[in-house]
């Protein structure tokens, strides 16, 4: 982001880097076969909508204070998940929620911040939160249904409507300037669509053999994972301190309790 600000441009390459990489693996996988119109439905959800959320979110907060408030989606999933699809209900849910909650506390007690940081980041990555969340319990639905679409390509579909919503937005309000910014944005943002295109075919993976209960805690440990990283490249930028390694723990901890005792 510090080479190319351009959140939705930033955006729109991650997706085509990651749709590429998801499609490969599914021509590997060789089955090119189903109902794929729910997965093109979920995908404007999520990444469309989303990424574009996700990128700014980055942008304007910073990428681990991004992942931590982002770790919340295990609570906001699996409450989907018991209310629409039925998963059982478990009493250290409510622990986790408060484990979650303090450490939203702690990220908010922060004294120290990005020279650069903007709350409305915080708010972007909240409505992430939300719109992944749906996404996983729609896919997790949909496989619960008895879909005959592989995993792979169920992936290719999401990321193909929702990258097509992204570039048509941008192709609308761009014009003919979007060639040149996508040609300055592609160095800058392949390597993150790799990264992302690859967790996406193995999340889909996920969805395919295990409940939302059991999959979305565990990728809420994201949070530690994106301060640590923060922590060995960013240091100068981000500003890692205490209360954000503390609410990351505690987010953390929120979501593995939700999945341990789902």
């Amino acid at each position: 982001m510090r080479r190319t600000p351009d959140a939705e441009v930033g955006a729109l390459v991650t997706g085509i880097v990651a749709l590429v990489l998801c499609g490969t693996i599914a021509l590997v996988e060789g089955t090119w076969s189903g109902d794929l119109a729910p997965f093109l439905v979920a995908g404007l959800i999520a990444p469309g909508v989303s990424q574009v959320l996700y990128v700014r979110a980055v942008r304007d907060a910073g990428a681990s204070r991004t992942a931590v408030v982002v770790g919340v989606t295990p609570l906001i999933s699996v409450t989907i998940a018991m209310i629409v699809l039925g998963e059982p209900f478990s009493v250290p849910l409510l622990g986790g929620a408060l484990l979650i909650v303090l450490g939203g506390i702690a990220l908010a007690g922060e004294r120290v911040r990005p020279a650069t940081f903007r709350a409305v980041g915080v708010a972007f990555a909240l409505a992430c939160s939300v719109l992944f969340a749906t996404r996983d319990n729609v896919v997790r639905g949909i496989a619960d249904d008895g879909t005959d679409v592989p995993a792979q390509l169920a992936a290719v579909a999401t990321l193909a409507s929702g990258t097509a919503l992204i570039a048509s937005f941008l192709v609308a309000t761009r014009g003919r300037a979007l060639a040149a910014q996508l040609g300055r944005a592609l160095p800058a943002f392949t390597l993150s669509g790799l990264v992302w295109g690859a967790s996406y075919v193995t999340l889909f993976e996920a969805f395919y053999r295990a409940r939302v209960t059991v999959v979305a805690p565990m990728v809420s440990t994201e949070s530690l994972f994106a301060v640590a990283a923060a922590w060995l490249f960013l240091r100068r930028h981000e500003h890692v301190g205490p209360r954000l390694v503390v609410g990351a723990m505690f987010v953390v901890a929120g979501g593995v309790l939700i999945g341990v005792f789902r």
